[in-house]
Protein backbone atom coordinates (compact mmCIF):
# COMPACT_ATOMS: atom_id res chain seq x y z
CA UNK A 1 0.00 0.00 0.00
CA UNK A 2 2.70 2.47 1.04
CA UNK A 3 5.52 1.30 -1.21
CA UNK A 4 5.28 4.37 -3.45
CA UNK A 5 4.74 6.86 -0.62
CA UNK A 6 7.45 8.59 1.45
CA UNK A 7 8.51 6.83 4.64
CA UNK A 8 7.09 9.67 6.72
CA UNK A 9 3.61 8.87 5.37
CA UNK A 10 3.98 5.26 6.51
CA UNK A 11 5.05 6.52 9.92
CA UNK A 12 1.99 8.79 10.07
CA UNK A 13 -0.28 5.86 9.21
CA UNK A 14 1.25 3.80 12.02
CA UNK A 15 0.94 6.70 14.46
CA UNK A 16 -2.76 7.17 13.69
CA UNK A 17 -3.43 3.46 14.07
CA UNK A 18 -1.68 3.37 17.46
CA UNK A 19 -3.66 6.38 18.67
CA UNK A 20 -6.98 4.95 17.55
CA UNK A 21 -6.26 1.49 18.94
CA UNK A 22 -5.02 2.69 22.35
CA UNK A 23 -6.89 5.95 23.00
CA UNK A 24 -10.15 5.89 21.03
CA UNK A 25 -11.40 2.36 20.38
CA UNK A 26 -11.33 1.19 24.03
CA UNK A 27 -13.61 4.02 25.24
CA UNK A 28 -15.68 5.15 22.25
CA UNK A 29 -18.58 2.79 22.98
CA UNK A 30 -18.89 4.31 26.45
CA UNK A 31 -19.11 7.83 25.03
CA UNK A 32 -21.69 6.62 22.52
CA UNK A 33 -23.78 5.03 25.25
CA UNK A 34 -23.83 8.37 27.10
CA UNK A 35 -24.23 10.45 23.95
CA UNK A 36 -21.32 12.56 25.18
CA UNK A 37 -18.90 14.44 22.96
CA UNK A 38 -15.39 13.11 23.75
CA UNK A 39 -13.71 16.51 24.01
CA UNK A 40 -10.60 15.11 25.68
CA UNK A 41 -10.08 12.66 22.82
CA UNK A 42 -10.46 15.49 20.31
CA UNK A 43 -7.81 17.44 22.22
CA UNK A 44 -5.49 14.44 22.22
CA UNK A 45 -5.94 14.00 18.46
CA UNK A 46 -5.22 17.69 17.99
CA UNK A 47 -2.13 17.53 20.18
CA UNK A 48 -0.90 14.59 18.10
CA UNK A 49 -1.13 16.78 14.97
CA UNK A 50 -3.89 14.82 13.28
CA UNK A 51 -5.94 17.92 12.41
CA UNK A 52 -3.09 20.10 11.20
CA UNK A 53 -1.53 18.23 8.28
CA UNK A 54 -2.39 20.81 5.62
CA UNK A 55 -1.72 23.88 7.77
CA UNK A 56 1.70 25.57 8.18
CA UNK A 57 3.64 25.54 11.41
CA UNK A 58 2.97 29.26 11.87
CA UNK A 59 -0.60 28.43 12.96
CA UNK A 60 0.24 25.22 14.80
CA UNK A 61 -0.03 22.85 11.86
CA UNK A 62 2.46 20.21 10.79
CA UNK A 63 2.67 21.28 7.11
CA UNK A 64 2.84 17.62 6.05
CA UNK A 65 0.44 18.16 3.16
CA UNK A 66 -2.66 16.71 1.58
CA UNK A 67 -1.33 13.17 1.12
CA UNK A 68 -0.60 12.98 4.84
CA UNK A 69 -4.01 14.49 5.55
CA UNK A 70 -5.73 11.92 3.33
CA UNK A 71 -3.93 9.05 5.05
CA UNK A 72 -4.89 10.40 8.48
CA UNK A 73 -8.55 10.67 7.45
CA UNK A 74 -8.52 7.21 5.88
CA UNK A 75 -7.03 5.48 8.93
CA UNK A 76 -9.12 7.32 11.52
CA UNK A 77 -12.30 6.35 9.67
CA UNK A 78 -11.11 2.78 9.12
CA UNK A 79 -10.53 2.42 12.85
CA UNK A 80 -13.55 4.27 14.19
CA UNK A 81 -15.77 6.19 11.83
CA UNK A 82 -17.80 7.69 14.67
CA UNK A 83 -14.84 9.49 16.23
CA UNK A 84 -13.60 10.59 12.80
CA UNK A 85 -16.82 12.60 12.43
CA UNK A 86 -14.96 15.52 14.05
CA UNK A 87 -12.27 15.71 11.36
CA UNK A 88 -13.98 18.22 9.08
CA UNK A 89 -14.83 20.58 11.90
CA UNK A 90 -11.35 20.49 13.41
CA UNK A 91 -9.00 20.07 10.47
CA UNK A 92 -10.79 20.77 7.21
CA UNK A 93 -13.67 22.99 6.12
CA UNK A 94 -14.11 25.08 9.30
CA UNK A 95 -10.49 26.19 9.88
CA UNK A 96 -9.86 26.27 6.13
CA UNK A 97 -12.60 28.87 5.62
CA UNK A 98 -11.00 31.08 8.26
CA UNK A 99 -7.51 30.45 6.92
CA UNK A 100 -8.25 31.33 3.30
CA UNK A 101 -10.74 34.12 3.99
CA UNK A 102 -9.62 35.70 7.24
CA UNK A 103 -7.27 38.48 8.23
CA UNK A 104 -3.98 37.51 9.91
CA UNK A 105 -5.55 38.50 13.23
CA UNK A 106 -8.60 36.28 12.67
CA UNK A 107 -6.45 33.38 11.55
CA UNK A 108 -4.18 33.50 14.58
CA UNK A 109 -7.11 33.96 16.97
CA UNK A 110 -9.12 30.96 15.80
CA UNK A 111 -7.24 28.48 13.59
CA UNK A 112 -4.54 27.27 16.04
CA UNK A 113 -7.11 26.36 18.70
CA UNK A 114 -9.30 24.52 16.17
CA UNK A 115 -6.55 22.31 14.78
CA UNK A 116 -5.23 21.73 18.31
CA UNK A 117 -8.65 20.41 19.33
CA UNK A 118 -8.90 23.07 22.04
CA UNK A 119 -12.09 24.48 20.56
CA UNK A 120 -14.84 22.57 18.77
CA UNK A 121 -15.50 23.80 15.24
CA UNK A 122 -18.42 23.84 12.81
CA UNK A 123 -19.24 24.96 9.28
CA UNK A 124 -22.84 25.74 8.31
CA UNK A 125 -23.77 26.28 4.67
CA UNK A 126 -26.76 24.06 3.87
CA UNK A 127 -30.39 25.03 4.39
CA UNK A 128 -33.53 22.89 4.34
CA UNK A 129 -34.60 24.10 0.88
CA UNK A 130 -31.14 24.67 -0.55
CA UNK A 131 -30.72 21.39 -2.40
CA UNK A 132 -27.69 21.25 -4.69
CA UNK A 133 -27.55 25.06 -4.90
CA UNK A 134 -27.08 26.05 -1.23
CA UNK A 135 -25.68 29.48 -2.06
CA UNK A 136 -28.16 30.52 -4.74
CA UNK A 137 -31.16 29.32 -2.71
CA UNK A 138 -29.95 30.70 0.61
CA UNK A 139 -32.64 32.35 2.75
CA UNK A 140 -30.71 33.12 5.95
CA UNK A 141 -29.98 36.84 6.19
CA UNK A 142 -27.35 38.96 7.92
CA UNK A 143 -28.34 42.58 8.49
CA UNK A 144 -25.81 45.09 9.68
CA UNK A 145 -26.77 46.99 12.82
CA UNK A 146 -23.93 49.30 13.80
CA UNK A 147 -20.99 47.23 15.04
CA UNK A 148 -22.79 43.91 14.70
CA UNK A 149 -24.73 41.81 12.21
CA UNK A 150 -28.03 40.27 13.18
CA UNK A 151 -28.55 36.85 11.59
CA UNK A 152 -32.00 35.39 11.03
CA UNK A 153 -33.05 32.14 9.40
CA UNK A 154 -32.22 28.47 9.73
CA UNK A 155 -29.58 25.97 8.69
CA UNK A 156 -29.64 22.21 8.22
CA UNK A 157 -27.12 19.38 8.73
CA UNK A 158 -24.76 21.61 10.73
CA UNK A 159 -22.55 19.00 12.39
CA UNK A 160 -21.53 19.75 16.00
CA UNK A 161 -23.47 23.02 16.01
CA UNK A 162 -24.88 21.97 19.40
CA UNK A 163 -21.35 21.77 20.83
CA UNK A 164 -19.38 24.29 18.81
CA UNK A 165 -17.20 26.99 20.30
CA UNK A 166 -16.20 28.58 16.98
CA UNK A 167 -17.79 28.04 13.58
CA UNK A 168 -18.19 29.50 10.11
CA UNK A 169 -21.68 30.28 8.87
CA UNK A 170 -22.86 31.69 5.53
CA UNK A 171 -25.73 34.17 5.17
CA UNK A 172 -27.10 36.67 2.66
CA UNK A 173 -26.07 40.29 3.19
CA UNK A 174 -27.73 41.19 -0.12
CA UNK A 175 -30.86 39.15 -0.81
CA UNK A 176 -31.07 40.38 -4.41
CA UNK A 177 -27.53 39.53 -5.51
CA UNK A 178 -27.69 35.72 -5.79
CA UNK A 179 -24.44 34.00 -4.87
CA UNK A 180 -22.68 37.39 -4.93
CA UNK A 181 -24.80 38.42 -1.96
CA UNK A 182 -23.53 35.62 0.32
CA UNK A 183 -21.10 36.55 3.09
CA UNK A 184 -19.12 34.42 5.55
CA UNK A 185 -19.05 34.92 9.31
CA UNK A 186 -17.10 33.51 12.23
CA UNK A 187 -19.76 32.59 14.78
CA UNK A 188 -19.39 31.97 18.52
CA UNK A 189 -22.71 30.53 19.73
CA UNK A 190 -21.70 30.33 23.38
CA UNK A 191 -20.94 34.05 23.55
CA UNK A 192 -23.98 35.58 21.87
CA UNK A 193 -27.77 35.05 22.11
CA UNK A 194 -30.11 33.91 19.36
CA UNK A 195 -28.62 30.50 18.51
CA UNK A 196 -30.57 27.24 18.86
CA UNK A 197 -29.19 23.91 17.62
CA UNK A 198 -31.44 20.84 17.69
CA UNK A 199 -29.78 17.47 17.01
CA UNK A 200 -31.38 15.39 14.27
CA UNK A 201 -31.74 11.66 14.93
CA UNK A 202 -29.82 9.81 12.23
CA UNK A 203 -30.04 6.08 11.56
CA UNK A 204 -26.77 4.37 12.48
CA UNK A 205 -24.71 7.53 13.00
CA UNK A 206 -22.88 8.70 16.09
CA UNK A 207 -24.79 9.85 19.15
CA UNK A 208 -21.76 11.91 20.23
CA UNK A 209 -21.07 13.88 17.05
CA UNK A 210 -24.52 15.12 16.12
CA UNK A 211 -25.78 16.82 12.99
CA UNK A 212 -28.28 19.56 13.80
CA UNK A 213 -30.88 21.98 12.58
CA UNK A 214 -29.87 25.52 13.57
CA UNK A 215 -32.31 28.36 14.18
CA UNK A 216 -31.09 31.95 14.22
CA UNK A 217 -33.16 34.62 15.93
CA UNK A 218 -31.33 37.96 15.75
CA UNK A 219 -28.14 36.01 16.45
CA UNK A 220 -25.32 38.51 16.94
CA UNK A 221 -22.04 38.45 15.04
CA UNK A 222 -19.59 41.33 15.58
CA UNK A 223 -18.55 43.09 12.36
CA UNK A 224 -14.93 42.13 13.03
CA UNK A 225 -16.00 38.47 12.72
CA UNK A 226 -16.99 38.82 9.08
CA UNK A 227 -14.62 36.91 6.78
CA UNK A 228 -13.47 39.10 3.91
CA UNK A 229 -15.82 41.69 2.48
CA UNK A 230 -19.57 41.41 2.12
CA UNK A 231 -20.25 39.10 -0.83
CA UNK A 232 -17.00 37.13 -0.49
CA UNK A 233 -18.78 34.03 0.84
CA UNK A 234 -18.85 32.19 -2.48
CA UNK A 235 -15.11 32.56 -3.05
CA UNK A 236 -14.32 31.46 0.48
CA UNK A 237 -16.50 28.37 0.51
CA UNK A 238 -15.28 27.22 -2.91
CA UNK A 239 -11.68 27.34 -1.69
CA UNK A 240 -12.67 25.29 1.34
CA UNK A 241 -14.85 22.71 -0.41
CA UNK A 242 -12.37 21.84 -3.15
CA UNK A 243 -9.78 20.28 -0.79
CA UNK A 244 -12.72 19.08 1.33
CA UNK A 245 -13.67 16.70 -1.48
CA UNK A 246 -10.28 15.02 -1.11
CA UNK A 247 -10.97 14.74 2.61
CA UNK A 248 -14.37 13.11 2.10
CA UNK A 249 -12.91 10.85 -0.60
CA UNK A 250 -10.33 9.65 1.94
CA UNK A 251 -13.08 9.10 4.51
CA UNK A 252 -15.09 7.05 2.03
CA UNK A 253 -11.95 5.04 1.30
CA UNK A 254 -11.62 4.36 5.03
CA UNK A 255 -15.23 3.11 5.17
CA UNK A 256 -14.61 0.80 2.22
CA UNK A 257 -11.43 -0.61 3.74
CA UNK A 258 -13.08 -1.24 7.11
CA UNK A 259 -15.99 -3.09 5.51
CA UNK A 260 -13.67 -5.03 3.21
CA UNK A 261 -11.37 -6.12 6.03
CA UNK A 262 -14.31 -7.24 8.17
CA UNK A 263 -15.86 -9.11 5.23
CA UNK A 264 -12.60 -10.92 4.46
CA UNK A 265 -12.17 -11.90 8.11
CA UNK A 266 -15.76 -13.12 8.37
CA UNK A 267 -15.52 -15.05 5.08
CA UNK A 268 -12.52 -16.93 6.46
CA UNK A 269 -14.13 -17.63 9.83
CA UNK A 270 -17.73 -18.47 8.89
CA UNK A 271 -18.12 -22.06 7.75
CA UNK A 272 -20.77 -23.67 5.60
CA UNK A 273 -20.80 -27.39 4.84
CA UNK A 274 -17.48 -27.79 6.57
CA UNK A 275 -15.48 -25.08 4.80
CA UNK A 276 -15.10 -21.26 5.03
CA UNK A 277 -17.64 -19.37 2.95
CA UNK A 278 -14.72 -17.57 1.32
CA UNK A 279 -14.09 -20.77 -0.62
CA UNK A 280 -17.37 -20.39 -2.46
CA UNK A 281 -17.23 -18.83 -5.91
CA UNK A 282 -19.92 -16.20 -5.32
CA UNK A 283 -18.15 -14.88 -2.22
CA UNK A 284 -14.86 -14.81 -4.15
CA UNK A 285 -16.53 -12.77 -6.86
CA UNK A 286 -17.74 -10.21 -4.33
CA UNK A 287 -14.34 -10.00 -2.63
CA UNK A 288 -12.60 -9.48 -5.98
CA UNK A 289 -14.92 -6.63 -6.96
CA UNK A 290 -14.45 -4.98 -3.58
CA UNK A 291 -10.65 -5.24 -3.65
CA UNK A 292 -10.40 -3.83 -7.17
CA UNK A 293 -12.71 -0.88 -6.49
CA UNK A 294 -10.77 0.03 -3.33
CA UNK A 295 -7.44 0.12 -5.20
CA UNK A 296 -8.95 2.31 -7.94
CA UNK A 297 -10.41 4.71 -5.38
CA UNK A 298 -7.15 4.86 -3.47
CA UNK A 299 -5.27 5.79 -6.65
CA UNK A 300 -7.69 8.65 -7.36
CA UNK A 301 -7.74 9.98 -3.79
CA UNK A 302 -3.95 9.92 -3.47
CA UNK A 303 -3.49 11.51 -6.91
CA UNK A 304 -5.83 14.36 -5.96
CA UNK A 305 -3.90 14.83 -2.72
CA UNK A 306 -0.56 14.83 -4.55
CA UNK A 307 -1.80 17.52 -6.92
CA UNK A 308 -2.89 19.56 -3.91
CA UNK A 309 0.59 19.25 -2.43
CA UNK A 310 2.07 20.42 -5.73
CA UNK A 311 -0.13 23.54 -5.70
CA UNK A 312 -1.92 22.44 -8.87
CA UNK A 313 -5.63 22.83 -9.64
CA UNK A 314 -7.51 19.88 -8.17
CA UNK A 315 -11.17 20.56 -8.86
CA UNK A 316 -11.52 17.93 -11.60
CA UNK A 317 -9.51 15.14 -9.98
CA UNK A 318 -10.94 15.87 -6.51
CA UNK A 319 -14.48 15.51 -7.84
CA UNK A 320 -13.56 12.25 -9.54
CA UNK A 321 -11.88 10.99 -6.38
CA UNK A 322 -14.81 11.92 -4.17
CA UNK A 323 -17.35 10.47 -6.60
CA UNK A 324 -15.49 7.19 -7.15
CA UNK A 325 -14.56 6.64 -3.49
CA UNK A 326 -18.10 7.33 -2.30
CA UNK A 327 -19.45 4.88 -4.91
CA UNK A 328 -16.90 2.34 -3.72
CA UNK A 329 -17.85 2.83 -0.08
CA UNK A 330 -21.53 2.19 -0.83
CA UNK A 331 -20.77 -0.85 -2.95
CA UNK A 332 -18.30 -2.41 -0.52
CA UNK A 333 -20.51 -1.75 2.51
CA UNK A 334 -23.47 -3.34 0.75
CA UNK A 335 -21.51 -6.41 -0.33
CA UNK A 336 -19.95 -6.77 3.13
CA UNK A 337 -23.40 -6.68 4.71
CA UNK A 338 -24.55 -9.41 2.31
CA UNK A 339 -21.53 -11.56 3.18
CA UNK A 340 -22.38 -11.21 6.87
CA UNK A 341 -25.98 -12.19 6.15
CA UNK A 342 -28.33 -11.45 9.05
CA UNK A 343 -25.39 -10.51 11.26
CA UNK A 344 -24.74 -7.56 8.97
CA UNK A 345 -27.77 -5.87 10.54
CA UNK A 346 -26.67 -6.54 14.13
CA UNK A 347 -25.26 -3.59 16.07
CA UNK A 348 -22.46 -5.73 17.51
CA UNK A 349 -20.89 -5.84 14.02
CA UNK A 350 -19.58 -2.49 12.90
CA UNK A 351 -20.52 -3.10 9.27
CA UNK A 352 -24.09 -2.20 10.30
CA UNK A 353 -23.22 1.42 11.07
CA UNK A 354 -20.44 1.71 8.48
CA UNK A 355 -23.18 1.09 5.92
CA UNK A 356 -24.91 4.25 7.16
CA UNK A 357 -21.71 6.28 6.94
CA UNK A 358 -21.19 5.06 3.38
CA UNK A 359 -24.52 6.70 2.54
CA UNK A 360 -23.46 9.86 4.37
CA UNK A 361 -20.18 10.26 2.49
CA UNK A 362 -21.99 9.58 -0.77
CA UNK A 363 -23.87 12.84 -0.17
CA UNK A 364 -21.49 14.98 1.92
CA UNK A 365 -19.34 17.73 0.31
CA UNK A 366 -21.52 17.62 -2.80
CA UNK A 367 -23.70 14.68 -3.77
CA UNK A 368 -22.76 12.15 -6.44
CA UNK A 369 -24.98 13.92 -8.99
CA UNK A 370 -23.25 17.24 -8.32
CA UNK A 371 -19.85 15.62 -8.88
CA UNK A 372 -21.06 13.94 -12.08
CA UNK A 373 -22.30 17.27 -13.41
CA UNK A 374 -18.90 18.87 -12.82
CA UNK A 375 -17.04 15.92 -14.32
CA UNK A 376 -19.32 15.75 -17.37
CA UNK A 377 -19.20 19.51 -18.02
CA UNK A 378 -15.42 19.28 -17.98
CA UNK A 379 -15.33 16.25 -20.31
CA UNK A 380 -17.75 17.86 -22.76
CA UNK A 381 -15.86 21.15 -22.73
CA UNK A 382 -18.82 23.14 -21.38
CA UNK A 383 -17.03 24.30 -18.23
CA UNK A 384 -13.40 23.40 -17.59
CA UNK A 385 -13.14 22.26 -13.98
CA UNK A 386 -9.53 23.34 -13.58
CA UNK A 387 -9.99 26.71 -15.26
CA UNK A 388 -8.58 28.51 -12.22
CA UNK A 389 -4.87 27.94 -12.70
CA UNK A 390 -2.17 28.49 -10.12
CA UNK A 391 -2.17 27.95 -6.41
CA UNK A 392 -5.38 27.76 -4.44
CA UNK A 393 -6.58 27.07 -0.95
CA UNK A 394 -3.95 26.37 1.69
CA UNK A 395 -1.15 26.55 -0.85
CA UNK A 396 -1.92 30.23 -1.40
CA UNK A 397 1.35 32.05 -0.60
CA UNK A 398 -0.64 34.97 0.82
CA UNK A 399 -1.32 33.01 3.98
CA UNK A 400 1.53 30.53 4.16
CA UNK A 401 3.13 32.30 7.10
CA UNK A 402 0.51 34.55 8.64
CA UNK A 403 2.29 34.75 11.98
CA UNK A 404 4.98 36.92 10.37
CA UNK A 405 2.33 39.42 9.23
CA UNK A 406 1.34 40.31 12.78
Amino acid sequence: MDELLPEEITAIRESVNRFMETEVNPVMDEYEARGELPRELVKKAGAAGFYGAVFPESVGGTNLGYVAGAVIQEEMVRNNVRFAAANNQQGSTCPTCIYVGGTPEQIMKYVPNLIAGETIGMMSLTEAGGGSDPLGNMKTTATRDGDVYRLNGSKMWASLSNETDVGVLFAKTDVNAGVKGVSAFIVEPKKYPGWTANPVDMMGLSKCFRSCAVFLDDFIVPVENRLGEEGDGFKIVMKALQPGRVTVGAKALGVARACFEDAVRYANERELRGRPIGKFQMIKSEIAEMATAIEASRALVYEAAKRGDAGLPTNRIASMAKYHASQTAKMVADKAQQIFGGYGMALEYRVSHYKCYADLFFTGEGSANVQKELIADDALGYKIADRHHGQTGLRDPRVNDVANEL
